[in-house]
């Protein structure tokens, strides 16, 4: 959403169509870098969610070009020989974004108690997903994280898939028909030490006609992460089917900027020196949209 108020209050069409009764607790946005995210509670869920979202660029053509292809070691506990992509490590580690994701985590779950951590993404999102579950589970303790991307890029290489599945077991990332996004960095089979490697468990969506009539199935892969019969069976050529997942738009309304819009007067914020902007509420407290309302309404009857 362009419309961070929007977004904040949960009041926004698509917010309230999908999800109702979410409590919107971190909404970042690193304008420097262009990303953002979300930190809230899911009540009917009795979880906390972490959202971030997909790739915001003029096209994704130019997305998948500009790429930084290199990967970096990976600095964790107990672990070697493991890779990841320093483009999307850099994004989750190196920007606004963890460390208010992490504290909001922290509040929240001191608030609510030890609520289970579900966190998505789509495109470059679920790969800033990726690294965000594994954080919260391996350097702060958390072992009921859950997450779930929908057409995220490969992010490390095999040694980093079986760590990755280890700590976060409770994974699944859905593949759209000939996504081609899930298809990048390239999958090279004769060099599987160094070459990107998916973990697990893949979901793959896809479209089979039977006569005249056209089905959507959901196929279910092996752990391998690399299963053949599934999206690796196809071309994986499609920007299309990157766009849309379950029959739900994934772009943002207003797909070709970073730009945003936001009340500075009914929402109150703090901004870095960059232009970072991070909107905050204390969970289990009334919205701001609901004291605004209701000092509007105080001042009303008092007039009358």
């Amino acid at each position: 959403m362009t419309d961070l108020t929007e977004l904040f209050t949960w009041t926004c069409s698509r917010c309230n169509d999908l999800t109702k009764g979410f409590e919107m607790i971190e909404l970042i946005v690193d304008v420097q870098y262009c990303l953002q995210a979300f930190v809230g509670v899911a009540h009917d869920l009795n979880a906390i969610i972490i959202a971030f979202r997909g790739t915001q660029e003029n096209s994704i053509q130019n997305w998948i070009e500009d790429l930084l292809w290199k990967q970096l070691d990976l600095n964790y506990p107990n672990i070697s020989d493991a890779m990841v992509h320093r483009g999307f490590y850099f994004a989750y580690h190196n920007t606004t974004v963890r460390p208010v994701v992490v504290n909001a985590v922290k509040r929240t779950r001191k608030l609510y108690g030890k609520f289970p951590v579900m966190v998505t993404g789509h495109s470059m999102g679920g790969a800033m997903a990726s690294f965000c579950a594994l954080d919260l589970a391996v350097n702060f303790g958390i072992h009921n994280v859950q997450l779930m991307t929908f057409g995220q890029p490969r992010v490390g290489n095999a040694a980093f898939a079986s760590y990755f599945t280890e700590h976060v077991p409770k994974t699944i990332r859905v593949t759209n028909g000939n996504d081609i996004v899930p298809h990048l960095p390239p999958y090279y089979s004769l060099f599987p030490q160094k070459t990107y490697h998916h973990f697990p468990r893949e979901v793959w969506t896809h479209n089979i006609g039977i006569g005249t009539l056209v089905y959507m199935i959901e196929q279910i892969c092996d752990g391998s992460g690399e299963d053949p019969s599934c999206s690796r069976s196809v071309s994986g050529d499609s920007i299309t089917d990157h766009k849309k997942y379950l029959g739900i738009d994934m772009q943002a309304d207003t797909w070709g900027s970073c730009r945003i819009v936001m009340d500075y007067s009914a929402l109150q914020y703090q901004m870095d020196l960059a232009g970072n902007i991070v909107l905050s509420k204390d969970p289990v407290s009334p919205s701001i949209i609901q004291s605004i309302t209701q000092e509007d309404n105080t001042r009303s009857n008092v007039q009358n």
